[in-house]
């Protein structure tokens, strides 16, 4: 057995003490012989989005044995754009790396030093991992070493040395084939770092994390026109225009005679949105198109945030470039230190498990999951009622998107209901869809598209066949797609896969609405008590935990 790997993504300016909104998603992975034993992405346990002081917390969570961390362990740190160190707060985990000008999947070597408790302290063996190369290594603990002759891609708003970096992988050695901040760097600040997108959803700077969903979301209502982005490429995107909205809204009057305004049910920027998604889904396809022109390989392993993006995935899915995509469900930040740790177990020769996404299990007890047929029946006749059900089950998902661990779920077949789950309840946008949850057999019915393994992630999306939009209009957005999760088998999600199965069985129930368990803005519950104090803020009808179903509105209100 080899030493346990601790992975930190911790990095932020090591030049200032603030707290830049372009680091986020702090998170720690402890993994030991291949198999992930702990994570947790800090948001849950600090209950601040997108949080990125692990600094602040890492020694209280070692202190109370939040994290189990053994005396002697090998270190992993991930790097950013901004810096190569981590110091915690009183300095017991120090961490320093020199400056990589070159990505590499060999890991650098690096200084840190750890005090366990009192005074003892001493050198360990750390290493740093580039932030491009842990986006990709984030695939490993899901679907196993890569597949030789594959390509290995990631997209992000910002890494170490680029937006952009590829490589090959081709008789067990990865070489670079190139990276760079201009290639694909243009398209992947539309969803971080542009005054147009940011102003046309309501965003501020530094809110560059609510936007890559709520544009993919909104583009859905518009309709792609050539001439706007004509006008977009000769303005350069707009994206230095901040605090600039009058003369962008000049500039669309002047070249289109329309009276726009920064408002998401003006249909011309709705336009403008739909325009944005599609320049990003050409330059990603266009991009893999004259690298497969020239490599040839069978296999994509995709990561970054720009993973996210759903409808591209489909399109590179349905483009028949490759045999087979590869997407964590963690593919941004959040899964920075999963890849990072499982790059360092490989390279120690360990082979790497394949996990569930249900990881991040600090901070939860072990309570045993039961799934009996009494709850089971108990749940369906609450949904039956039009009844909105929050699930608080085992650990919780990685990544930012609920897979039936820490859900939302209700009937699919209302848009009142999703708009009262969406609107009232977490209180989105209007313009946001919520996905649905249902079985392989299921959704066989409703759609023509081949099946693959990233809808168990949610990472693609699906047309619906008109004959079942009405029964699914919950769940079915303007452009009559769903981004479905889809359950196999009942290893993949043992209560969901009862559930469904029962209402399908019973009531010819074809799916269920799912979206994260929590309200806008703050982080998906994490714990038990989270659960239930959430619950009682958004006025659930009732909350499963740990598969019973355990509390409903009525009983809060004695």
């Amino acid at each position: 057995m080899s030493k346990p790997t601790i992975a930190i993504y911790g990095i932020k300016d090591r030049n200032t003490f603030e707290y830049p909104a372009y680091v986020h998603d702090h998170n720690i992975c402890v993994m030991t012989d291949g198999k992930i034993v702990q994570y947790l992405q800090l948001e849950r346990y600090s209950r601040r989005k997108y949080d990125n002081r692990l600094d602040v917390y890492i020694e209280k969570l070692i202190d109370k044995k939040i994290i189990d961390c053994p005396e002697d362990f090998d270190l992993v740190c991930v790097n950013d754009f901004v810096g190569n160190a981590f110091v915690s707060q009183n300095g017991r985990l120090r961490f320093e790396c020199d400056k990589q000008n070159k990505l590499s999947f060999e890991l650098h070597n690096g200084d840190a030093y750890f005090q366990y408790d009192g005074w003892n302290g001493k050198p360990i063996n750390a290493y740093l991992c580039q932030h491009e190369i842990a986006h990709i290594c984030s695939t490993l603990p899901f679907y196993g070493d890569f597949k030789d002759n594959s390509l290995l891609f990631s997209l992000d708003g910002g890494s170490s040395l680029g937006n952009y970096s590829t490589f090959l992988f081709h008789d067990g050695k990865i070489s670079l084939i190139e990276n760079n901040w201009t290639d694909l760097g243009y398209a992947s600040k539309f969803f971080n770092d542009n005054s147009f997108t940011f102003r046309m959803l309501g965003a501020k700077p530094g809110e560059h994390c609510s936007v890559p969903g709520k544009l993919m979301g909104f583009a859905s209502w518009g309709s792609y026109d050539s001439e706007i982005e004509k006008w977009l490429v000769e303005n350069n995107y707009f994206k230095e225009y901040w605090h600039k909205e009058n003369e962008i809204l000049q500039s669309i009057k002047k070249r289109f005679g329309v009276d726009a305004t920064f408002d998401t049910h003006d249909s011309f920027m709705q336009n403008v949105a739909a325009t944005f998604q599609r320049i990003f889904e050409n330059a990603v396809l266009k991009k893999l198109e004259i690298l497969q022109q020239k490599y040839h390989t069978d296999y994509l392993y995709y990561g970054g945030g720009c993973a996210l993006n759903i409808v591209t995935n489909t399109k590179i899915v349905e483009s028949g470039l490759f045999k087979d995509v590869f997407i964590a469900p963690c593919c941004n930040d959040s899964g920075l230190s999963i890849g990072a740790a499982a790059l360092l177990e490989r390279q120690k020769g360990n082979r790497i498990k394949i996990h569930s996404p249900y990881l991040n299990n600090v901070g939860i007890g072990n309570e045993q999951l039961t799934v009996d047929d009494a709850t089971i029946k108990q749940t369906a006749n609450l949904l039956l009622q039009n009844k909105i059900v929050g699930i608080c089950n085992g650990a919780a998902e990685t990544g930012p998107r609920a897979l039936g661990n820490r859900s939302l779920i209700a009937l699919a077949n209302s848009k009142e209901l999703a708009q009262k789950m969406s609107m009232d309840v977490k209180k989105r946008e209007w313009y946001r869809p919520v996905a649905p949850i249902m079985l392989k057999e299921n959704a066989k019915k409703v759609i023509n598209q081949t099946i693959t393994h990233l809808a168990k992630f949610m990472l693609t999306d699906f047309t619906i066949k008109p004959e079942y939009r009405w029964t699914l209009e919950g769940v079915v957005h303007a452009n009559n797609t769903a981004r479905i999760q889809i359950l196999e088998t009942y290893n993949d999600n043992p209560f969901m896969y009862r559930l469904l199965k029962y209402l399908s069985d019973n009531h010819r129930v074809l799916a269920l609405i799912n979206t994260s368990f929590n309200a806008q803005g703050e982080p998906i519950v994490h714990t038990e008590n989270d659960a239930i104090q959430s619950a009682k803020r958004m006025n659930l009808d009732a909350v499963v935990i740990n598969g019973q179903l355990s509390i409903t509105s009525a009983e809060w209100q004695l």
